[in-house]
């Protein structure tokens, strides 16, 4: 039996679905990418990419094209953002990675962002359907994802948003697709999100400097 065999193996079963190893393994270490994230660890994006490898797995095997693609999308985004942490030497009083609001700039640019992005995945996905049984919602997941983790690799605050509004979609359609264990750790996510977006909201009105000062853009 292959690694890759192994992974889509059925671990348990939870209210009648079926729960695979990739997709337990992968969204146990996608909480922890998202502890991590709330502590500021640059320790984040190595989980997040380890945590987009093993799910690549958990989609293919419940044939999702669009969330393969959503996955190799974190793997390329968290590679970006361990870089953008490293190169930002600007820390906070504690040592970790300063964290700021964005400027109403960053912010137009976020949404505009996001919204052409989902419309063009969401037409990508209708006009090709095997690549997405539900091409709205998974363009804007597959979209949503993105903004988050760019957001995250700049240190705003409004990156614990962008993943708020991800999570209420990626809920149900986790269930939906049949990739319970999926479901149950975005209700998880959705806790953390909160929790997160508070301590990150409080923390930024006490740093005394701009946070990750000489990053590209």
């Amino acid at each position: 039996m292959s690694a890759v065999d192994w992974l889509n193996g059925q671990a348990f079963e939870v209210f009648g679905q079926r729960v695979i190893w990739s997709d337990m393994i992968g969204n146990t270490i996608g909480l922890i990418a998202l502890a991590l994230g709330w502590r500021r660890s640059i320790w984040t994006w190595p989980a997040q990419f380890l945590s987009g490898v093993i799910l690549v797995a958990a989609y293919a095997s419940a044939q999702l094209s669009g969330g393969v693609g959503k996955q190799l999308l974190v793997i390329g985004v968290a590679l970006w953002g361990w870089r953008q942490w490293h190169r930002g030497r600007q820390r906070a009083q504690d040592g970790s990675i300063a964290i700021r609001f964005a400027t109403w700039r960053e912010r137009a640019l976020l949404l505009a962002g996001t919204a052409v992005g989902t419309l063009a995945v969401g037409g990508l996905f209708t006009a090709v359907p095997e690549l997405s049984w539900n091409p709205w919602p998974d363009a804007y997941i597959f979209v949503g994802t993105l903004a988050a983790m760019v957001a995250q690799a700049r240190g705003l605050v409004e990156f614990w948003f962008a993943w708020l509004l991800v999570d209420l979609v990626g809920v149900p359609l986790a269930f939906d697709s049949g990739l319970a264990f999926s479901g149950l750790v975005y209700v998880v996510y959705l806790a953390l999100v909160l929790w997160g977006m508070r301590d990150w909201w409080l923390r930024s009105r006490t740093s005394v400097k701009p946070a990750l000062e000489g990053v590209a853009a």
